[in-house]
């Protein structure tokens, strides 16, 4: 039996997004319904993985008991709407750092299909930005960019050429799932 699994971007997708980073527990603020819609989605029998990029580890503006302690909280108040995240896999590295694990490059998603084992063909990638979006498409995932964080500006536009032709856009995470539960037969894990 093959599980059902939808891969999330963090910042700018689940929580609102800062140009000066999200360093700590405090300032961590789901975007409105994201909780919410990952609940319905777990709900549906749907397994939800999140990979992030966090240069700020790199940059050295935290730590990771400081990531570890914002995983924390997300996780805590999901579970207050009756929802969870079952894993989290991020990048550590700074954008010099050359890595293969920092999106665009495919690495974290490389790294999800390991764990699960299995193909990521078809699943989901739910993110906010161009290089989640390029992420996707290399590692097999079928891209879906949500209006909000680094993507707001595109509400009402047309994308860029540069985004993938089959990206499939979304006003925000809880518009994306009650998109992806109209498709796929609920089955409740």
């Amino acid at each position: 039996m093959s599980i059902k699994l939808i891969i999330l971007d963090r910042d700018g997708t689940i929580n609102i997004d800062s140009d000066e980073y999200i360093k700590s527990p405090e300032e961590w603020r789901p975007i409105p319904g994201a909780l919410e819609a990952i609940a319905r989605l777990n709900h549906a029998g749907f397994h939800v993985a999140v990979a992030t990029n966090q240069s700020g580890l790199g940059r050295g503006l935290m730590d990771v008991a400081s990531l570890n302690a914002i995983h924390a909280l997300m996780n805590k108040q999901l579970n207050q709407v009756g929802g969870r995240v079952d894993a989290i896999f991020y990048c550590p590295h700074a954008p010099d750092e050359a890595c293969t694990c920092r999106k665009p490059a495919p690495g974290l998603l490389e790294q999800i299909s390991e764990r699960y084992g299995l193909s990521l063909s078809g699943v989901p990638y739910v993110g906010d930005s161009l290089r989640d979006m390029r992420a996707a498409v290399a590692a097999g995932c079928s891209p879906h960019l949500v209006l909000t964080g680094k993507s707001e500006r595109w509400r009402g536009e047309t994308l860029p050429a540069d985004f993938p032709s089959n990206t499939h856009t979304h006003t925000d995470l809880s518009a994306f799932a009650t998109h992806w539960l109209r498709r796929v037969p609920i089955t409740v894990a």
